[in-house]
């Protein structure tokens, strides 16, 4: 979300693009970005990122179901005035998530209204403190940052499914601990050379670490009580990550149809029931929370005239304007371009 990575309106007119062309099934997530390889090629400075992302967001979140978007005079970004177009299917804007890579985060996603994307490596034992403490602070502390809430937690989990366990475990454990191990280079301990660095080769040299996280990976009755597990523990969602390490796409597929067939219709014909009791448990904070949605500006939009009116509004005669030719340049930046809508509008 760092104006710097991309323009708040471009992130506003994909989102809302795609959920037209998906009839409404966008879940947008966010980030902040995290790591030097991201950051620093694009100039984004480590310290200020959050609240570059927060300020993205809130004005994304208003892009988006404003007409028109009143304009925003700001620290990391400017912009006057204008609609953004076209809106989303969804009203006011689709479910929005922020990745969480640790428990902070993830407060501050309850604290938000934001749907928790946690990409940690987990059992279902140390998943159940962490929901049981998003909602906590959802019930109590929320104050939404967008225009709408999402109280979810979605959860990274392994995937390889096969008839016999054992066959999946040696087909799917090497891809998750790249997956992991390609996470931690960047991260926490890899020293990068841009275009060089061959990360799979050094794994394959490096010690494997202890997983968590891979509930995914084994037979369908194994990942049918894995995923139990995290549904009692209170997740709502599992992030299936399928295209670890060295997969072959035929065998992800195969993956999924077994996962489809014997495993996922069990969570299904629960889930309506389950949908039902949350949503009566936290009826209340939503509706205190959409109480307290951050207001709107309330600006006078100030027509924005063709640059040849312009021009002319300020006098200047139309033989005396110079073709837009490479010597034009100065003419064009004290008399017009040089302008700056925001301030106008102000």
């Amino acid at each position: 979300m760092p104006p710097k990575y991309n323009h708040p309106a471009r992130i506003a007119e994909r989102v809302s693009a795609l959920d037209l062309v998906s009839r409404g099934r966008v879940e947008w997530g966010t980030g902040e970005s995290s790591s030097r390889i991201e950051l620093e090629g694009f100039g984004v400075d480590f310290v200020e990122k959050r609240s570059m992302w927060a300020e993205a967001l809130r004005e994304t979140c208003l892009m988006m179901s404003c007409t028109p978007y009143p304009g925003h005079v700001g620290k990391y970004f400017s912009m006057p005035a204008r609609n953004v177009v076209p809106k989303p299917a969804q009203k006011p804007h689709p479910p929005v998530w922020v990745a969480c890579t640790n428990r902070d985060t993830m407060k501050l996603a309850a604290r938000l209204g934001l749907g928790a994307l946690t990409f940690a490596f987990m059992d279902a034992s140390e998943a159940r403190w962490w929901v049981e403490e998003y909602y906590e602070i959802f019930e109590r502390e929320v104050r939404p940052i967008a225009r709408s809430v999402n109280p979810n937690i979605a959860m990274l989990g392994g995937l390889m499914c096969r008839p016999d366990g054992d066959e999946a475990r040696r087909m799917g454990l090497e891809g998750q601990q790249f997956f992991k191990y390609g996470l931690a280079h960047y991260y926490r301990f890899g020293s990068h050379v841009p275009g060089l660095t061959n990360i799979w080769e050094n794994f394959q040299n490096a010690p494997r670490e202890p997983m968590a996280g891979i509930a995914g990976v084994g037979s369908p009755s194994e990942v049918t009580d894995a995923f139990a597990a995290l549904e009692e523990a209170g997740v709502d969602q599992v992030i299936l990550l399928q295209q670890a390490g060295g997969y072959k796409h035929e065998d992800i597929m195969d993956s999924l149809q077994l996962f489809g067939e014997e495993v996922l219709p069990q969570f299904l014909r629960r889930d309506e029931e389950a949908s039902a009791r949350k949503a009566e448990r936290l009826k209340a904070p939503i509706e205190r929370a959409l109480a307290n949605l951050p207001e709107i500006p309330d600006r006078e939009i100030a027509p924005v005239d063709a640059y040849p009116l312009l021009a002319k509004k300020e006098g200047h005669r139309e033989e005396m304007a110079p073709k837009r030719s490479l010597d034009s340049v100065s003419f064009w930046k004290n008399h017009i371009v040089g302008k700056s809508p925001v301030s106008d509008q102000d």
